[in-house]
């Protein structure tokens, strides 16, 4: 069962979920959140992917419920419409094997928009469910300052995942914005750091974000680390430079 359910705020999607855990339990094996940002990139660098929406809402949530064979799916989303009509706006259930996994080529061709459009930076965070809603409020002010920024946040709202991306202003290369790129950043993983976020999710750390971890990591953690990679690595040859910093010589 999938559905594509358009929502007021981020915080109407996490009393949405709220609601869905309830109706539904483990079932929910996806809620996806989508900003209106996304869907108008989409549109604007793939015009031949249909939507839902001729005009994008500010925000929709993208759920879909893993039931064994029988226990009908549809029915159950369709039962969750109607008990959350006060949160939900407007909405298209999949009928189909193909409408649903239409409705999946809109989120994951999102990153791929993301791409042609031409980000700034782009943030893999994680946060409290609590916090979500207040981060999401809180940057565009934060960010202000730096200009005309248009924003793209998305993710996996189950599991407190956002991919926060930032982009220049329409027909504004990205390279405008180079000197600034790494204060944007900053500004939203200190934001997340301070709502007890980690700057880290489901991509990893790698070597972009070294710098960061050391800045807002746990020292005790990372101290922890240092002393296996130390006794499993120590020549320091293995994958040098990642996640930790390399020992000064």
């Amino acid at each position: 069962g999938t559905a594509l359910l358009a929502v007021d705020s981020p915080s109407a999607a996490l009393d949405l979920l709220g609601r869905a855990r309830g109706l539904l339990g483990e079932s929910i094996s996806a809620f996806e959140l989508i900003s209106g940002q996304g869907l108008r990139f989409l549109a604007e660098t793939h015009p031949q992917m249909r939507q839902p929406w001729s005009s994008p809402p500010n925000w929709s949530v993208l759920l879909h419920l893993g039931l064994s064979n029988g226990t009908g799916a549809e029915q159950a989303i369709e039962t969750l419409f109607e008990q959350a009509s006060d949160l939900i706006r407007d909405g298209v259930i999949a009928q189909s094997a193909q409408q649903a996994q239409d409705l999946w080529s809109l989120r994951e061709t999102i990153p791929l928009a993301n791409r042609a459009i031409g980000a700034i930076c782009s943030s893999d965070i994680s946060l409290p469910l609590s916090e979500i809603a207040g981060f999401i409020a809180k940057m565009p002010a934060t960010l202000a300052r730096f200009g005309d920024i248009r924003i793209n946040c998305f993710g996996h709202l189950g599991d407190g995942n956002l991919h926060y991306n930032l982009f220049p202003a329409e027909g504004v290369p990205a390279s405008n914005y180079g000197d600034m790129r790494a204060d944007l950043q900053a500004e939203v993983h200190r934001l997340t750091h301070e709502l007890g976020g980690s700057v880290s999710a489901e991509h990893g750390v790698g070597r972009l974000k070294v710098a960061d971890i050391a800045r807002f990591g746990d020292p005790v953690k990372l101290q922890l680390m240092r002393q296996i990679k130390d006794t499993l690595d120590p020549q320091g040859i293995l994958n040098p430079g990642a996640v930790l910093p390399p020992r000064a010589a």
